[in-house]
């Protein structure tokens, strides 16, 4: 097996051009987590499912989501203090696992984090038309101006996240906390609207569908059903998408001050917290109206005006314009700092991993990721391919989850700054739970995940493989390759 970079421990071959300052703090964790988390699960996903597929029971299915990514969650947080490198799942499975998995891995966070940035741009820029409609103002072609606001937002981000962490720190502090005004206001307001009524029973009688059966489960079981305990657990599988992303901050270890310590402690925080406000909103907005007569299309702005809080509908669209423009912002960050440690690796062009002198950050490889980010999405229909940006994150999860269980029984004195309590039993319940949320996705999902991972394995073998800095032989005066401080 072909083990040892990204680390000796994490031992990097690095020097000032291959790797990155610390510049975040403990707070800064937990904006990042809010920043990624805090947008399409308050603003779109919680009104879809409830009125397509859990009812009230909705509430229910964002704890199930919550408990299965806290349980990932814990996972991470113990490698991330273990090996406080860049990469996240990637550098882990690197040196748990060796080389090949790494890049299986670090194939899946590219899909992950790549499509996630364009299927958020695609639906930043279909709220900020519909939000620019809601103010009364006229949008000739909305189609092409949609284009062009994906175009716009993709540019002007990729462009933050090349000049320096700082300068995207600055304005994602400024974006979180407007967006938890609007948040907060959601929530107080929306409360006072509350019809206990309307909840009745989580336990929606089911239904079978006309459908033929689309997910794995389903097709097990025979039929398509929604509502009843199979949607709740169905549809906890599409709310996943809006936990994704407390992973995301595994990416910023490196630049993390005390990060054995923080990082952990930033991931189950700002985790925690986001399920908090979830569970609140889905409350208030299955409170305020039956779940029958919730719009699919804009879920949360449709129940504040069929209780008669139609100006609430503005503060929805500010509020979901910020939420997915530092979801938009932070992926691209996490985004860039798999690619950094795959390029330091070599498994990709190695000139990418070069940092600017002038901004300090992985310029080369951001430029490319917007790049690739504004074609998805102008040119793929990515709003219909959601589900590969979950199923990518939750096989992640799976080697991560093992890869704790691993590293107990391997190096069992290794020096944690974190360790998941009652280890190896909750790693193992992460590991089925990740896969119960696997087997509610959708076959067709299934299948382009596996050609995905199979285009991923023959750029391994053609490029990867050969260019790995285990294929090259060692300067034996080198250093060894560890964290580099400033």
């Amino acid at each position: 097996m072909r083990r040892l970079p990204p680390s000796e421990a994490t031992g990097l071959r690095t020097g000032a051009r291959h790797s990155l300052a610390e510049v975040y703090r403990p707070a800064d964790l937990v904006v990042l987590g809010f920043g990624v988390m805090i947008g399409a699960g308050i603003f779109s996903i919680a009104g879809q499912q409830a009125a397509t597929t859990a009812g009230p029971g909705v509430i229910l299915s964002f704890m199930i989501a919550g408990i299965a990514c806290l349980l990932a969650c814990l996972c991470y947080a113990e490698l991330a203090s273990t090996m406080p490198a860049s990469g996240s799942a990637y550098t882990f499975t690197y040196v748990i696992f060796g080389e090949v998995w790494a890049w299986i891995i670090g194939w899946a966070l590219i899909l992950e984090l790549q499509f996630a940035a364009a299927v958020v741009a695609r639906a930043w820029a279909a709220i900020a038309v519909g939000a620019v409609t809601a103010f009364g103002v006229r949008v000739p072609n909305a189609e092409l101006v949609g284009d062009v606001l994906v175009l716009v937002i993709l540019l002007l981000l990729t462009g933050v996240v090349a000049l320096g962490a700082r300068i995207g720190l600055r304005a994602l502090w400024i974006m979180v906390s407007a967006k938890l005004l609007a948040v907060g206001a959601v929530i107080v307001v929306g409360l006072t609207q509350v019809d206990v009524a309307n909840i009745g029973e989580f336990h929606v009688p089911p239904k079978t569908l006309p459908t033929p059966p689309a997910t794995v489960l389903e097709i097990v079981v025979g039929q398509s059903q929604a509502f009843g305990w199979f949607g709740i657990f169905a549809a906890a599988s599409a709310i996943a998408f809006a936990y994704i992303g407390f992973d995301v901050l595994a990416t910023a270890a490196e630049e993390t001050v005390n990060a054995s310590r923080a990082v952990p402690k930033g991931m189950i925080r700002s985790l925690v917290l986001t399920t908090v406000i979830y569970l609140a909103v889905a409350l208030v907005m299955v409170g305020m109206v039956s779940y029958t007569r919730i719009s699919v299309e804009a879920p949360l702005s449709s129940a504040f005006r069929a209780a008669g809080v139609d100006w609430m509908v503005h503060v929805i669209d500010v509020g979901a314009v910020l939420g997915l423009t530092t979801v938009i912002l932070v992926l691209i960050v996490g985004q860039t700092r798999v690619l950094f440690s795959m390029a330091r690796d070599g498994l990709i062009p190695r000139g990418l991993a070069s940092v600017s002198r002038r901004y300090h950050t992985p310029t080369r490889v951001t430029l490319v990721i917007g790049f690739v980010a504004i074609m998805l999405a102008e040119f793929v229909p990515v709003l219909t391919m959601q589900e590969l940006v979950v199923i990518g994150a939750l096989f992640a999860f799976l080697f991560v989850a093992a890869g704790v269980i691993v590293m107990r029984r391997r190096m069992p004195d290794l020096e944690r700054g974190f360790q998941v309590p009652l280890s190896p039993l909750l790693p193992a319940l992460s590991l089925v739970a990740t896969l119960w949320l696997m087997v509610n996705l959708r076959v067709l999902t299934w299948a382009w995940f596996v050609l995905w991972m199979a285009f991923g394995l023959l750029v391994y073998l053609v490029y990867g493989r050969r260019h790995s800095l285990l294929a090259r032989p060692r300067d034996p005066i080198e250093p060894p390759r560890g964290r580099h401080r400033r």
